[in-house]
């Protein structure tokens, strides 16, 4: 899906960095408690596959019993089959494995942030958007962070815990910069709005705006330089910030672009973990001539012109 987004300014390249400290990031893992199944409209499923190409099952109040864990819920409403303590095998009769020379697996996000624990092991929390999605790995054995489940985690928090949103900018004011604090708080996030690496306080979600190049001093804006084998993210940037590439499933070069282009991204980095119609259902979305293009490319897209 291509969409506008007249939001972005253009020569503005946008990076969300989902920066939450190492120890918040531990979940506790909780069995099952017995009980009836019910429906609990305070979480949400999901599950598609090629990077969100594909819904599968879109569930706004999915069956759960007691102190479920993402595997449970998961279990109450789609056919699955997972090993005792293992990863999830299929989904709905959609199995990982190989298939042609491609390896595809099940990986899950919170709100948009990939748990350090198994789903068996990870427990939910009140408000949790839990997204499956089948893809190609090889590219990207880890893909940490999606900006998909926005205005998530910002709106809702990560393990049931809420952090204070902090927007970096290097041109703190630039008109990219003051657009991300509006979008912020059209869904009622309050935010602080400061300039770049001032602060050193890491329990927040962090929100890096500014040419690329300017922000390459940035642990988790410097993972971007190296592509999805480092970052998670289909693109990457080149000479010096100047160029952005567009990758495809698998890391292949399919496009590349100058001034005028934009990213938007989630990373995490040594345990870190805008519209949202733009976002939504995406793991990454490049902007180029104000035109919003989801990452990595499909098979067969048409060129950004």
């Amino acid at each position: 899906m291509i969409a506008r987004r007249p939001t972005l300014t253009r020569n503005r390249r946008l990076v969300v960095g989902l920066a939450i400290g190492l120890a918040t990031l531990l979940l506790c893992g909780c069995g099952l408690e017995s009980g009836t199944a019910t429906t609990a409209t305070h979480y949400s499923l999901l599950v598609t596959q090629g990077f969100g190409a594909q819904t599968v099952l879109n569930v706004s109040a999915p069956k759960t019993a007691g102190a479920d864990t993402v595997l449970g819920m998961l279990e109450r409403n789609a056919t699955v089959t997972a090993p005792r303590g293992g990863s999830v095998v299929s989904i709905n009769d959609l199995a990982a494995g190989s298939s042609q020379g491609q390896a595809t697996g099940w990986s899950f996000y919170i709100n948009g942030v990939r748990p350090t624990k198994s789903a068996a092991a990870t427990k939910l929390h009140s408000g949790d958007q839990v997204w499956w999605d089948r893809h190609d790995n090889a590219a990207a054995k880890t893909i940490a962070a999606v900006v998909g489940s926005y205005p998530a985690p910002f709106l809702g928090g990560y393990g049931g815990q809420r952090y204070p949103t902090r927007i970096e900018c290097t041109q703190t004011k630039a008109s990219a910069c003051t657009s991300v604090l509006d979008q912020l708080a059209t869904y009622g996030i309050p935010a602080a709005l400061g300039c770049f690496e001032c602060s050193e306080y890491n329990l927040s979600l962090r929100v890096l705006v500014g040419p690329y190049a300017t922000i390459t001093t940035d642990p988790a804006a410097e993972e971007l330089r190296d592509g999805p084998s480092t970052s998670g993210v289909f693109a990457r940037f080149i000479d010096g910030g100047s160029k952005l590439e567009l990758l495809n499933a698998h890391g292949a070069v399919k496009q590349t672009f100058g001034a005028g282009t934009g990213l938007v991204a989630a990373t995490r980095w040594r345990g870190e973990a805008f519209a949202a119609g733009t976002l939504d259902g995406h793991f990454a979305v490049a902007v180029v001539n104000d035109i919003a293009e989801p990452l990595p490319l499909a098979p067969g897209s048409k060129p950004v012109s």
